[in-house]
């Protein structure tokens, strides 16, 4: 979900697409598979207890706090403190991501931001558990919403499972990507380019990265075989593709103010299908 820390995924697509080369994708071996599903459990036990606990009234650095008593209930520490991306060079300061309304991701936790009937939030959370990373995000409502927040949020999560219905071996990245676009694109909606999913293990950003669109890149070339382990997360917004970053360095937000939405599951590939190994 952030940014590479070596370089931009604009920067990685432009270079990929003149040289045609990408980093071969890091297979996970059955032990390293299932050290993920333990860690992708705990990221589910932490959306679960999030699902009970967001309200109107409480702020985001509460969903924060809660959220890091239930990793560390389970063993686990978050992935995301201190994180550096490549627009950064001040290191990601909360334990997990809370974006509000027409913030995409990568929002920052804060007392004084409360929550009130009507909003929705993504929560991004990332463990790192015995080694390896578990990520996943939801985006959930706030007492009772709009029409179309309530539109916004099935649709980004339905395009989830859409991308997530092609994740079996043979096929290759881009049709994933080509599955949420179309899904999005065919509800009158906007994914986003510059922010994609990835390859996910003991990195929080492994190859292949995972765009949410055909944007004809090398990585999207890459065939799914059994070991891979993925980060599918569609973003979507209301009314336009394009975003801006804020003065903090980390909080992106759509360009023109309207809603954004983002949904996330971590995904082995099998020879049994795709298992979402952030669910409980």
């Amino acid at each position: 979900m952030f940014r590479s820390n070596v370089t931009s995924r604009f920067l990685r697509r432009s270079l990929n697409q003149r040289t045609q080369q990408r980093p071969e994708p890091v297979l996970k071996s059955p032990r390293e598979i299932q050290i993920m599903r333990e860690s992708g459990r705990v990221v589910a036990r932490v959306h679960a207890a999030l699902k009970e606990m967001i309200q109107p009234g409480i702020s985001t650095l509460d969903i924060d706090r809660f959220a890091l008593e239930v990793m560390q209930k389970f063993g686990a520490t978050s992935a995301f403190l201190n994180y550096r991306g490549s627009n950064s060079s001040v290191g990601y300061p909360a334990h997990v991501c809370v974006s509000v309304n027409e913030e995409l991701v990568h929002g920052i936790p804060n007392g004084k931001r409360i929550l009130k009937a009507g909003d929705i939030v993504s929560v991004d959370v990332g463990v790192n558990y015995r080694g390896f990373i578990g990520d996943s995000a939801w985006t959930y409502a706030v007492g009772e919403i709009s029409a179309e927040a309530n539109e916004l949020m099935r649709v980004t999560e339905q395009s989830l499972f859409e991308g997530i219905r092609q994740s079996v071996v043979g096929n290759r990245v881009v049709d994933i990507s080509r599955a949420i676009q179309r899904y999005v694109e065919g509800n009158g909606l906007y994914i986003v380019r510059e922010y994609t999913g990835h390859g996910v293990g003991r990195q929080m950003h492994e190859s292949p990265q995972v765009l949410n669109y055909d944007g004809n890149d090398a990585d999207g070339s890459c065939v799914l075989q059994p070991g891979l382990v993925l980060a599918i997360e569609p973003m979507v917004q209301w009314g336009t593709w394009e975003t801006k970053t804020l003065k903090d360095k980390w909080t992106v937000i759509s360009k023109d103010h309207s809603l954004a939405a983002h949904f996330e599951h971590t995904v082995a590939i099998t020879n049994n299908g795709p298992e979402i190994l952030t669910l409980l």
